[in-house]
C-alpha cells in the first residue's frame, strides 16, 4: 500500500500547477508568438494569478523555452522507435506513427517549434546545434545501415527524415487548414487511422519497401 507524504502531496501539486502553466503557455505563444504573449495572458488562460506563473516560471523566456524544450523530448521520445527496429517497416513506420499522434495531441507545442525555428530560433539555437544534430546523426547512421544492407533503396537518409518531418507536422503547423477541407470538422478517428496508413505506404513503398 502506497501511503503519500505531505512533501509527495507538495509534489504533485506543484506538478500539476506546472501542466496547467505549460498548457496554457502553449496555447498562447501558438496563437500569438514570443513578442505578443504576455505572463499576464497566460496566467488569465491558466487561471491562475499572474504571482503563480512568476512562482513556478520567473520569466517569459524562461516559460517559452520550457514549452519548446517539452515538445522537442516528446519528439526525441518517439525517435525510440527506430533504436531497436530490424530494419525500415518497423522503425520508420512506428515513428510515423508516434509522429501523426504528436500533431494530434500536441498541435500547439508543433506550431510554436515551427514559429521559433521560422524566425532563426533565437531562443533554442542551442537545441539545434547540440541535442538536435547528434539526435539526428544517430538516426541517419540506422538509415544508413538498412540502405546498406539492402532493407530499402539508396535515398539519401537526410532528406528522408526531412520528409517525414514536414509531412506528419503538417497535421498540426497547418491543422486549421486541414480541418477547413474537412468541412470544419478536426478529422475523426478512423480519418486520423487513414492518414497515417497513407502516410505510412506512401514513403515505405518511396523507399522500396513492400508493405
Amino acid at each position: 500500500m502506497n501511503i503519500q507524504t505531505p512533501t509527495d502531496k507538495k509534489n504533485a501539486k506543484r506538478r500539476e500547477k506546472e501542466q496547467i502553466i505549460l498548457r496554457a503557455a502553449e496555447r498562447v505563444f501558438a496563437q500569438a508568438g514570443f513578442g505578443g504573449a504576455t505572463m499576464q495572458l497566460i496566467a488569465d488562460v491558466a487561471g491562475l494569478p499572474k504571482a503563480n506563473v512568476h512562482y513556478y516560471f520567473q520569466t517569459k523566456e524562461d516559460l517559452y523555452r520550457q514549452v519548446v524544450s517539452n515538445i522537442f523530448g516528446i519528439w526525441l521520445e518517439a525517435a525510440s522507435a527506430f533504436d531497436d527496429a530490424v530494419g525500415p517497416v518497423e522503425g520508420i513506420g512506428a515513428y510515423i506513427d508516434a509522429k501523426m499522434e504528436i500533431s494530434r495531441s500536441h498541435p500547439n507545442g508543433s506550431k510554436v517549434w515551427a514559429s521559433e525555428v521560422m524566425h532563426g530560433a533565437p531562443f533554442t539555437q542551442d537545441y539545434l546545434e547540440t541535442t538536435l544534430v547528434e539526435w539526428t546523426q544517430g538516426r541517419l547512421a540506422i538509415i544508413q545501415r538498412w540502405v546498406d544492407a539492402g532493407l530499402m533503396d539508396k535515398v539519401d537518409p537526410r532528406h528522408l527524415l526531412h520528409m517525414i518531418w514536414a509531412t506528419t507536422q503538417h497535421y498540426a503547423d497547418f491543422r486549421h487548414q486541414i480541418n477547413t477541407l474537412n468541412g470544419g470538422q478536426p478529422l475523426g478517428e478512423a480519418q486520423w487511422e487513414e492518414a497515417k496508413t497513407t502516410i505510412k505506404r506512401i514513403i515505405l513503398q518511396g523507399i522500396g519497401v513492400k508493405v
